[in-house]
């Protein structure tokens, strides 16, 4: 396929593996770009500047493809800025910001030879982020996993009102798991997608628990649930005894400190590394009621984009009756 995402990032079809916090390293990153995607390392969930200098360095073994890194500079406490010295002096030939104002982080990138792309959930901010020098935005509706915006506005709505919105390309992101997602999310205007849900639920996605899969796997499109909006921070998770407790917090009017160490890094690593779902949680998007199996990236690949031609016949047929 070639759109104006394959064209920006050098890749053979327009799909690139969202940040995955905790769970995109050096396995998962190398798997999507061997199948022709952008696979992305995930930068602020790792402990050092050097360790993530190691990360890029091991995908490299493993790839030849393009791959970016993901700085979820709104999730961490912690300051970003020799992680992407790091990226820069590696030749990371693209860099995503996810959460948080990425302009200070767009800057620091000024004259350097990377493509910048940039998580949005509106209009208004995929138009700073076109202002400020991305060369793409992925737009996420409210079904998508991990955090989203605050307005509950859903991808079918979102993604042709910020195509029409900007003139840079737009990936489509949120509720997108398989060929009939990606012909949707480009019949909206969008030249690609991000998908994040649905490459937890593959091989590779070695760092995942086998509880957490599981429950991708048996889970439902009603088995998720939207936790932190009391705190202007909404962030859609897997249904677990976990996040059902951090929610009854919020319903009793828990403040910040009191659900602290709730949603701590901590607490999301216990789930998805450990497999407590009693104490823990894990990011997932409505997908889930759209995944049945753990696939290779590879056979993800190959069967999302024979979907995707075998749709697009069939809406062909349509043409002629």
């Amino acid at each position: 396929m070639k759109t104006r995402v394959t064209e920006l990032l050098q890749i053979d079809y327009p799909v690139v593996q969202g940040g995955l916090a905790y769970l995109a390293y050096a396995d998962l990153a190398a798997a999507v770009s061997n199948a022709g995607g952008l696979g992305q390392i995930t930068a602020m969930s790792l402990p050092s500047a050097e360790a993530l200098r190691k990360e890029i360095r091991q995908v490299r073994l493993m790839t030849d493809k393009p791959f970016g890194v993901n700085f979820a500079i709104g999730q961490y406490n912690r300051p970003y800025e020799k992680l992407l010295d790091v990226a820069i002096e590696e030749g990371v030939r693209a860099i995503s910001v996810t959460g948080g104002n990425p302009e200070p982080l767009i800057r620091r990138l000024d004259g350097h030879d990377v493509k910048k792309l940039v998580l949005v959930a509106s209009v208004r901010q995929a138009q700073k982020a076109e202002a400020i020098g991305a060369d793409a935005v992925m737009a996420v509706g409210q079904e998508g996993g991990g955090h989203l915006g605050r307005d509950d506005i859903g991808t079918f709505v979102l993604i042709p009102r910020v195509v029409d919105s900007v003139k840079i390309p737009v990936l489509a992101s949120g509720g997108i798991g398989d060929g009939r997602g990606i012909l949707a999310a480009l019949a909206l205007g969008a030249e690609g997608v991000e998908m994040g849900t649905r490459f937890i639920a593959t091989k590779e996605c070695v760092h995942a628990h086998a509880a957490y899969k599981e429950a991708i796997l048996k889970g439902t499109e009603q088995d998720t649930a939207v936790i932190k909006r009391t705190l202007g921070a909404p962030a859609r998770v897997v249904r677990t005894p976990g996040s059902d407790h951090i929610l009854q917090l919020e319903q009793e009017g828990a403040g910040y400190e009191q659900l602290k160490p709730f949603i701590s890094g901590e607490n999301n690593r216990t789930f998805i590394y450990d497999g407590d779902e009693q104490k823990g949680f894990g990011w997932a998007g409505q997908v889930i009621g759209l995944i049945q199996d753990v696939p290779s990236v590879q056979e993800l690949f190959t069967r999302m984009f024979t979907d995707l031609s075998e749709t697009w016949g069939r809406i062909e047929q349509y043409q002629k009756r």
